[in-house]
């Protein structure tokens, strides 16, 4: 991979002080990140595509070149940065009620697309300092659990109605959201409990990762109210909210309406490229480091992102994932545009579901 394709991988690091810049400049400025997100960006996918995808004589170098997890494990400190610069600046300036907001919603935005994405990159890692950052990243976010569900529990019931974090066709955003923040939480304390009585160990004992999930997170808003008063401990949990929101809008447009066929043996198909949506968009693929090169992902959990290849026969989205959170939020005019590409899909795998 050439370098200047190497260097796209560099550009969230461009992204990552907007709220910062945002602040300074002050008043509707603190929404400098949100208009930069889901205005410019969606733009410029609409322009620039790309289906490239590595040769085979170039994953083995792709994998020892040490560019491409240093890009993620530099994130960390970064993000904490952020966030502590956050907490400084909400504790010791006064700010009209839209500032606040446009500041918290644009944290938000990064430890969420950034910070969780990244997380999510690192999870599937097998490298226990890996993993370890991918826990700090989420501890911030207070998402800790998603670390459990989404490797354990997502990607085995993928496009089932057994998993939380899959869309069913003709559900709304909003009906989505509470079930799988919801269900999510409970895959993973179930999955937890399930580890530990296989280890016949206790479920109030230091093995259940349920005490750094929930203890970690706790710890940090009791400190930041120690700091800072009710204005940084909202702004703490607000830019949580915000993030593990986004996460799940993405969750929402990844999967939606997408099943796998139930066999005559009672067990699902196995997952393919057919199972998530993808998008071939340049900048947003660049900045979540190809997430949204997502039927690859769940076909090859492990492959590490500069090796995800784009697949013509996975379902297509009409726009990156930016947009599609835009689209998302409207849910009259994500039926009117996603609704006819799920009934493609099903006529072409002679599936016939009713709409939720």
């Amino acid at each position: 991979m050439s370098w200047p394709k190497k260097l796209r991988f560099l550009l969230l690091y461009l992204v990552v002080p907007l709220p910062l810049l945002g602040f300074w400049a002050g008043g509707f400025y603190n929404f400098i990140t949100v208009a930069t997100l889901f205005a410019l960006i969606p733009i410029i996918d609409y322009v620039i595509k790309d289906s490239y995808n590595p040769a085979a004589t170039e994953e083995t170098h792709l994998l020892q070149d040490h560019f491409f997890i240093n890009v993620i494990l530099f994130y960390v400190p970064l993000q904490i940065i952020l966030l502590l610069a956050g907490i400084f600046l909400i504790s010791h300036y006064s700010l009209h009620w839209y500032e606040w907001l446009g500041f918290t919603l644009s944290i938000g935005l990064i430890t969420g697309g950034g910070g969780i994405n990244l997380a999510h990159e690192l999870m599937h890692k097998n490298n226990n300092f890996q993993q370890m950052m991918s826990k700090i990243l989420l501890i911030t976010v207070c998402y800790g659990h998603f670390f459990i569900e989404h490797v354990r529990g997502h990607h085995v019931k993928v496009a089932t109605p057994e998993d939380p974090s899959s869309a069913r066709f003709g559900e709304s955003l909003y009906r989505f959201l509470p079930r799988t923040i919801i269900g999510s939480f409970k895959s993973a304390l179930h999955l937890e409990n399930k580890r530990l009585m296989q280890k016949k160990q206790a479920f109030f004992s230091h093995h259940n990762q349920f005490l750094w999930i929930i203890g970690a997170p706790a710890t940090i808003a009791i400190l930041c109210f120690l700091y800072g008063g009710w204005a940084a401990l909202l702004f703490f949990l607000g830019q949580a909210v915000v993030a593990f929101v986004v996460l799940e809008i993405v969750n929402y447009v990844e999967h939606y309406g997408l099943e796998r066929k139930k066999l005559a043996n009672g067990h699902y198909e196995c997952v393919s490229y057919r199972h998530s949506w993808n998008a071939n968009h340049w900048l947003s693929n660049a900045l979540l480091y190809h997430l949204q090169r997502h039927s690859d992902h769940h076909a090859h959990g492990a492959r590490p992102y500069q090796l995800l290849k784009h697949h013509d026969e996975s379902p297509q989205l009409p726009s990156g994932y930016l947009g599609m959170i835009i689209l998302a939020l409207i849910p009259p005019l994500w039926f009117a545009i996603m609704d006819k590409r799920v009934l493609s899909y099903r006529k072409e795998n002679c599936l016939n579901r009713p709409r939720q």
